[in-house]
């Protein structure tokens, strides 16, 4: 089954009881879900499910709006109804087609995972894996390389760094934290949809491949020059920020970049360090 029907199958609302909000101009039909949709939309907090579904959650209205802009798959709007006064005209906007759920404070609580929620989130389509080889080899811009990212909230503060600075592409090593896991959702603010991710690639396998097409820069906490302006197509390859990259994977780089410290510090984050190189890869005028 295609993704877009699986949305559809799983978000069906065939003989669901319909509660109709006549708001300003318009006229909003929130749908009650059923108790088989509900307990599906929890489990999307696991990666498993995450997997199997091809579905995820995203939350927050910055979140939802990004997903609507994007080419990525909506499968369903819900809508906390306490506070679907609040959404009249966001409401109003969402393309036919899309089913809006009203759920009660009992339910979204056992969704939400914000404290202080907005009230609205989207059932999201996993979109198709992309074939790393095409991607490659034609990809015209620098891409992001991450090794073992752990951190969900790190993943996703990168995600929105890379969107920043002109990154589209970003390569997930095994090990890593799922990009549809709800805190990279969340934390990436919307910016998830506008970028190609692959996850899950063995990059003891792959990087040779990728250094046949790209400049290899690795980071190191001590070693390497200062990150600079890149002249060519650059793969920016960083670890986690407990334990970097392998020396093998620095081995295998063209140049190592060090980012040096004038202060008293162990370290950057790694999203804080992530950025530094982005913004100097992508001073490509400089």
């Amino acid at each position: 089954m295609e993704t877009k029907d699986r949305c559809a199958f799983k978000t069906g609302v065939t003989g669901h009881l319909l509660t109709e909000l006549s708001l300003m101009a318009y006229e909003i039909t929130l749908r009650s879900p059923l108790r088989s949709q509900l307990k599906l939309w929890k489990k999307l907090y696991q990666a498993k499910y995450r997997r199997e579904e091809g579905l995820f959650l995203a939350e927050g209205y910055k979140v939802v709006q990004g997903l609507l802009n994007s080419k990525w798959k909506t499968g369903a709007i819900l809508v906390m109804k306490k506070k679907s006064s609040d959404w009249h005209a966001f409401l109003s906007t969402i393309p036919q087609g899309i089913d809006v759920y009203g759920l009660s404070e009992r339910e979204w609580d056992a969704l939400s995972q914000d404290k202080e929620p907005e009230g609205v989130m989207a059932v999201a389509a996993t979109p198709a894996r992309s074939d790393i080889s095409a991607l490659l080899e034609h990809d015209s811009g620098h891409i992001l390389l991450l090794y073992q990212i752990g951190n969900p909230n790190n993943l996703g503060a990168v995600v929105r760094a890379a969107h920043w600075f002109g990154i589209e592409t970003i390569i997930l090593s095994t090990g890593s934290t799922d990009f549809t896991n709800p805190k990279v959702v969340r934390s990436a603010m919307g910016t998830l949809f506008q970028m190609r991710i692959i996850q899950d690639i063995n990059f003891s396998e792959t990087l040779p491949t990728i250094k046949e097409r790209f400049f290899l820069v690795g980071s190191h906490i001590g070693k390497g020059i200062e990150p600079h302006a890149c002249k060519q197509r650059t793969a920016l390859l960083l670890g986690s920020e407990s334990h970097g990259l392998p020396e093998a994977m620095m081995r295998l780089a063209d140049e190592l970049w060090h980012i040096p410290s004038a202060g008293r510090g162990d370290s950057l984050s790694l999203p804080q360090a992530a950025a530094i190189m982005m913004y100097a890869c992508a001073k490509q005028n400089a």
